[in-house]
């Protein structure tokens, strides 16, 4: 909103001039999320309190620990970074880029899912809520219709194209395929975000730092000249989503000063599912989906355990993990929840850092 009000004017007076950069509307756009999550963050949880006198529901086969140090937590604390988020995406971002809408859509549309199942297992006392498959004919649903608006936007032959890292010249030409491979990978990043929120800022952080690789990918992507320099396929106007990836960097990292252990309110679906789908959306529009799976490969491992053991134990009878996901099974095998925290931050970090060395590695 500031950028479509002063621009204008940048001609007239340099001070104006400044909102024509993204790299400054990215540092206002973290700075704005993380002041309005502290100023937020208090009452946004004292309400989450007067409304849910017991907390969010444990799972009664969860770790032991879960029922004596979790109880009486509240949940949907996701909604104080949804608000976050979108405040501060509007007030710094170019409104007129399509990109930015589809996104932000895309982030409160799945929020919006995230807030149901949250609600229902409040009003239900259980472990239960939304059914599964409304939950993802749902998410589906929106990750269609973000598939089919990047489609329209992008320009061919981007439009359709999958981008392969470490080779600068391949790109599968994926026709209509792209609508479900798209879908896939919004979907599929917003349920392993999910899976990974199961300890106090545990998934908030991964979030965070997978956020702030993609403002860099979304800002060299957008940018002709670097593009070019580096090899990357060009889109223009997607350097815009820098903003959205700052806004949210900021507010993760407001939600981790309430988030940090022990834990004031826990993100819940409502969280979770709006910031996977949020990295989903972005990586389809800037075309790096595939480094998407290797910043975010913390996200992958804890999907991945969770299908190992549940193909293991129909097909054998036995299961490969203590519990899962990952993180389960290094509690039970008696890690320290801040030991497990801390080094699967560490294990992001890294991840983070292989994905980043494919846009030189080419």
């Amino acid at each position: 909103m500031l950028y479509n009000l002063l621009a204008p004017f940048a001609e007239e007076s340099s001070l104006f001039n400044i909102f024509r950069y993204l790299t400054f509307r990215s540092g206002g756009a973290v700075m704005t999320a993380l002041l309005l999550s502290f100023l937020l963050g208090p009452r946004v949880i004292a309400w989450l309190k007067s409304k849910q006198p017991h907390g969010q529901p444990i799972r009664s086969d969860g770790p032991e620990s879960h029922l004596l140090t979790k109880k009486g937590t509240p949940t949907m604390g996701g909604v104080l970074i949804l608000l976050a988020v979108a405040i501060s995406t509007l007030l710094w971002a170019d409104l007129a880029n399509g990109y930015v809408w589809i996104v932000l859509l895309v982030t409160i549309g799945f929020g919006m899912v995230g807030f149901g199942d949250d609600y229902l297992k409040l009003t239900k006392r259980g472990s239960k809520g939304l059914p599964g498959r409304l939950k993802l004919l749902a998410q589906i649903a929106i990750g269609t219709g973000a598939a089919l608006a990047v489609m329209h936007l992008t320009p061919d032959p981007l439009s359709t194209g999958l981008t392969v890292p470490f080779f600068k010249e391949i790109l599968i030409h994926l026709g209509w395929l792209f609508v479900p491979f798209a879908v896939f990978v919004m979907v599929g990043a917003s349920n392993a975000v999910n899976l990974t929120d199961g300890l106090d800022g545990l998934a908030i952080v991964p979030v965070m730092i997978v956020a702030g690789c993609f403002a860099l990918i979304a800002y060299l992507v957008g940018n002709a000249v670097f593009a070019n320099y580096l090899q990357l396929h060009f889109v223009a106007g997607s350097g815009e989503l820098a903003v959205f990836c700052a806004a949210l960097v900021g507010a993760s990292l407001g939600f981790l000063w309430f988030n940090a252990p022990p834990a004031m309110v826990f993100m819940g679906d409502t969280g979770s599912l709006s910031m996977g789908g949020a990295l989903g959306a972005i990586s389809v529009v800037v075309k790096h989906e595939l480094v998407l799976a290797i910043v975010g490969g913390l996200f992958v491992l804890e999907t991945a355990s969770v299908i190992v053991q549940v193909v293991s134990f129909k097909l054998t009878g036995k299961r490969v993990f203590r519990m899962a996901p990952l993180h389960h099974h290094f509690e039970k095998k008696g890690w320290a929840e801040p030991t497990i925290v801390i080094r699967f931050w560490i294990i992001a970090s890294i991840l983070a850092l292989a994905g980043l060395a494919t846009l030189k590695l080419r």
